[in-house]
């Protein structure tokens, strides 16, 4: 290992960065044998001039590194041959059909960037897949999409109750001033749902505490009827129940997600917001029917973080941008229509830590230096091959299945 290179990100609305100035200052002292390119770039959220006060270079030609880093899906015409890269490539949720592989970047063809990574024998990790043996991540950005996804859904139902709304999170830049802001609002009598038991759900509770919305619990959620806002978590468990009736075991779940039915419908009538944080596997249920939504009258908002096409949100036509992150469906008809009192309103931004580069970027890089990088540059303990998704020009052993993805 000679050199590690941070490219610049194709996307003009990705202002992340897998690693920090200061993360780069640690693992130059740690490993003084290694040199860090940093490809320059206008929108990354710390400057060159940061890195380079901290020992990267700054370098367009990161040719001769021998691993490169990105945040999302890198052009398939910028891949370098015969390079280790590490990106989100968002190909773990791909299905032969297509059905849940529209994730990540708007019109980047997953296909297309596959079968350039094949033909260039590139080996290529993926960070959602650094996993621990129970399939525990190591590192992301969910608590950051947690945390920005409900700022932009409360601040969309504040619009939608026709209060004046928040600054954006990307204006404000910093989660200090999303605190101080979500604290000074009054979100009258909300219900809102959040799905999920993970990094996003964690983030997303997290941010709810500050906005002074109380928590309830499941059992009292329908019948509340009282002025103040409040939210109630759903964790898998209690959104999903097996179909023969049995107890629920989160172990089971995940192997055979396909053995359980969504349990949400039940709660939907009496909320007015669904913040969706969940992870959702491609054989998990839908956790609603897209022609029920007219039945839903209180329900003015849907902040679906996880934004997956005909994922677990059917109501998720498309994915958003940071710039217009809302759009309106009308309920009878299921189409898109202009914004409306009577339309479901939506939040479905594919890159919502992006709004919060800095803090989000921080976190990121925590990870990446204490759970990541020592386990490339020295032993690996099988969490580094269990994410590698390609190697010299074919898919390795647990990703045979994308073959199928890619000749269809």
């Amino acid at each position: 290992m000679k050199s590690i290179s941070i490219i610049r990100e194709f996307r003009k609305d990705e202002k992340r960065t897998p690693l920090t100035p200061h993360h780069i200052k640690n693992l130059k002292n740690k490993y003084p044998q290694i040199e860090i390119l940093i490809q320059p770039s206008k929108t990354r959220c710390f400057s060159d001039k940061d890195y380079e006060q901290n020992g990267a270079l700054i370098k367009e030609d990161i040719s001769k590194s021998d691993l490169i880093l990105g945040v999302k899906e890198i052009e398939s015409s910028m891949l370098i041959p015969c390079k280790t890269y590490m990106f989100f490539s968002h190909t773990s949720k791909v299905q032969p059909d297509n059905s849940a592989a529209a994730q990540g970047t708007p019109g980047m063809d997953k296909k297309e960037l596959l079968r350039s990574v094949l033909k260039k024998k590139i080996t290529l990790i993926d960070y959602e897949n650094i996993r621990d043996n129970l399939s525990r991540r190591y590192l992301g950005f969910g608590r950051f999409a947690g945390i920005v996804g409900c700022y932009n859904s409360l601040n969309l139902y504040l619009e939608i109750i026709g209060k004046k709304p928040m600054p954006r999170a990307y204006k404000l830049n910093s989660y200090e001033r999303l605190k101080d802001y979500i604290s000074n609002q009054n979100f009258e009598n909300a219900k809102i749902i959040v799905t999920g038991d993970g990094r996003v759900a964690k983030g997303t509770l997290e941010f709810l505490k500050f906005a002074n919305i109380n928590s309830i619990s499941l059992n009292n959620f329908n019948n509340y009827k009282n002025s103040k806002a409040v939210f109630c978590n759903l964790p898998t468990s209690a959104y999903v129940k097996h179909i023969n009736g049995k107890e629920f075991d989160l172990q089971h779940f995940i192997h055979s997600p396909n053995m359980y039915i969504s349990t949400l419908e039940n709660f939907l009538p009496y909320a007015s917001i669904l913040i969706s944080s969940h992870y959702w596997d491609p054989k998990s249920p839908r956790l609603f029917k897209k022609n029920n939504i007219k039945k839903y009258n209180n329900l003015k908002v849907v902040g679906d973080i996880s934004c997956d096409i005909n994922g677990s949100i059917p109501t998720t036509l498309r994915v958003s941008n940071i710039q217009n992150p809302y759009y309106y469906i009308d309920r009878n008809t299921l189409g898109e229509v202009s914004k409306n009192s009577a339309a479901l309103a939506i939040m479905a931004v594919d890159n919502l830590p992006s709004e919060l580069p800095r803090d989000s970027s921080e976190e990121f890089s925590d990870g990446m230096v204490s759970e990541v990088l020592p386990y490339f540059i020295g032993s690996d303990d099988g969490r580094i091959k269990r994410a590698t998704i390609t190697s010299n020009g074919n898919f390795c052993d647990l990703y045979k299945d994308l073959n199928n993805y890619i000749n269809n």
